[in-house]
């Protein structure tokens, strides 16, 4: 579902997911129609691990099984408690009489569909992983219906890949809003168009939809065009003066009436925002240059021996993981953060424009036309006066808003005021940190048209890959682990890069190279050899050797008839402990395989 910011998509959504009810209509809905819902902000604080979360989705049968074994987990420390054996009992009864084992290994089949550990505290988890969980709780109640809004929101590019393939394949239907156009070319096989109260259908993919949807609106605009001609002629005839007015037709009377209430409850289309930005003194030919640059965080290296030079013109996109550094790579190049070694020079005559993801240069206890102006009614724009309000005006802030509190405001409109704010900065160099988050497709699109029009230097942190790749000459690429790597174009080589990397796989009995499938590539691509590669080939036979001792003992109980006369000892989810440590031994055999042929080969 496609629609500008402020339309409404959000609040249909919650219509139909039964969170709003409308003020008037029908929802049809079949006999065995369920929703789910996943909303835009992740919960802070959310205790349990990722087991009970999905759990809790099931009922209060299956909260049952999360009182099981926490009881379980409490009596194995409190062996003669008599209270928790009765309560263990009690739970286990009303656990067999309803088969509540049965959701159990439902839920945790979920939880091994989103890749997660059952077992890990969901506050442990990264933004990314959270999603992950709280998909599975969405689905596990397996709904007719899957609602998502703005899905990709917290999720690195490899996480919106992951999200894209899995719902794809799967045979649920899916209604989601986003601003993210390469997922909705990958995902969607039908529009739902949001715009000016009217929900308009389009059975096709998205680039059809916008080459269907233009010849739409311009045929529109001709006919309002020929409405509007044919309105002002009827005015222009019943103002003719009182000879004129004495052999009017009463009819063509009623009729203008008529053609100027439809005139009145026309809805014109929201103007596009004017992102013009104010171009600063040009700079220096080099504008950042980094030599062995380095800098550790808690003894892990965000950025290690990394060089590099930009030079004016260039416009640099930054890419990784999330927690990857991004952000800290920007401050380091900024100069705002000492590296641990290494040196940053600037060149000269720099000016730079920073928009920061978290809006912390907002002033909550400021008006939306002082955070932009808090010195005066008037700006300067490209060298010329003008109103703040006038200014604000093409970022599409009427002067009531300007005037208002921005505590008011939505995401999407705290995108634009920063914007409006960046805009007025002399620059020539724009330092731009998640950009398009919030911000509708029509304004994403006109950003995108401003940056390549910016004669100056562009340094990008974004998960938007079509943004990404329609912007910028060069990519870096952070790891995670100290290692930053640069490639030509856009994020799509590293994509694909990352993607065979997790998708390569010897086979170890016969000595051959054996190549998953994947969505990107149907080869493995070769690389060096990294530190983090070096590490794990060095702990990989010890976790190997650990994990196997703890299978092996588990295993021995499990083929124990004592074990099934202890009432403590849970067989069903013993024997997934077991199945997930199977899983972790092979992919550990895999990985191990992988980095010694990688070795060999180097």
């Amino acid at each position: 579902m496609l629609g500008r910011n402020g339309e409404g998509k959000s609040t249909l959504l919650r219509v139909l997911a039964g969170q709003v009810v409308p003020d008037g209509g029908e929802l049809e809905k079949s006999d065995d129609f369920r929703s789910a819902k996943l909303d835009q902000e992740i919960p802070s604080d959310l205790p349990g691990t990722v087991l009970e979360i999905v759990l809790d989705a099931l009922g209060e049968e299956a909260r049952r099984l999360t009182d099981y074994n926490r009881t379980a987990h409490e009596l194995s420390s409190n062996p003669d408690d008599s209270r928790l054996i009765e309560r263990l009992d009690n739970l286990q009864e009303q656990i067999d009489r309803a088969d509540g084992w049965a959701l159990e290994h439902k839920a945790a089949t979920m939880v091994d569909r989103v890749g997660l550990d059952p077992d890990v505290s969901f506050n442990q988890l990264s933004g990314g992983n959270k999603s992950r969980a709280l998909l599975a709780r969405a689905l596990v109640n397996e709904p007719s219906l899957l609602l998502l809004d703005e899905p990709t929101n917290h999720l690195d590019v490899p996480g919106i890949r992951w999200l894209e393939n899995f719902l794809s394949k799967g045979d649920i239907a899916v209604l989601f809003v986003s601003h993210d156009r390469a997922f909705i070319r990958g995902l969607a096989n039908r529009i739902l168009d949001l715009d000016r109260g009217r929900l308009t259908s389009w059975t096709c993919g998205y680039d059809k939809f916008i080459e269907r949807r233009s010849a739409f609106l311009e045929a529109e605009e001709k006919q309002n065009a020929v409405f509007d001609k044919k309105l002002a002629e009827e005015e222009v005839w019943i103002r003719k003066g009182i000879q004129a007015r004495r052999t009017r037709n009463e009819g063509r009377v009623r009729a203008l009436l008529k053609l100027r209430e439809e005139r009145s409850c026309r809805r014109e289309q929201q103007s596009l925002v004017n992102l013009d930005a104010s171009g600063g003194q040009l700079s220096g030919r080099k504008v950042i240059s980094a030599h062995k640059l380095s800098y550790a965080w808690d003894d892990t290296f965000i950025v290690q021996d990394f060089t590099t030079t930009i030079w004016r013109g260039d416009k640099i996109g930054v890419v990784g993981l999330n927690g990857s550094g991004k952000t800290t790579l920007l401050q380091l190049l900024l100069n705002r953060l000492e590296p641990s070694t290494g040196e940053i020079k600037h060149g000269t005559k720099l000016e730079v424009a920073y928009f920061d993801q978290h809006r912390a240069q907002l002033d909550e206890g400021l008006t939306v036309a002082e955070n932009v102006s808090p010195y005066g009614d008037v700006v300067k724009v490209n060298g010329s006066d003008r109103h703040i309000l006038s200014y604000l005006k093409d970022f599409l802030f009427t002067p009531e808003t300007a005037r208002g509190p921005i505590r008011k405001l939505s995401g999407g409109e705290r995108a634009r005021l920063l914007l409006a704010r960046l805009f007025i900065q002399p620059a020539n160099l724009l330092v731009l940190d998640e950009p398009t988050n919030d911000l509708d497709i029509e304004t994403i699109e006109l950003l995108e048209e401003r940056l390549l029009a910016f004669d100056g230097t562009l340094l990008l942190v974004s998960h938007d890959r079509a943004f990404l790749n329609n912007v910028v000459t060069a990519t870096y690429a952070l790891d995670g682990e100290g290692c930053v790597t640069e490639y030509a174009g856009g994020c799509d080589k590293w994509l694909e890069e990352y993607e065979s990397r997790l998708n390569y796989v010897p086979t170890l009995a016969k000595g051959k190279k054996h190549v998953r499938e994947s969505a990107t590539s149907s080869m493995p691509v070769t690389r060096k050899l990294m530190n983090k590669d070096r590490e794990a080939l060095k702990t990989l036979p010890g976790i190997i050797e650990t994990l196997e001792t703890e299978r092996d003992h588990l295993a021995a109980l499990l083929n124990s008839p004592k074990y099934y006369q202890d009432t403590s000892n849970d067989p069903t989810r013993d024997a997934a402990h077991l199945s997930s440590l199977e899983t972790r031994i092979s992919d550990a055999y895999e990985q191990w395989g992988a980095l010694e042929t990688l070795s060999a080969d180097q």
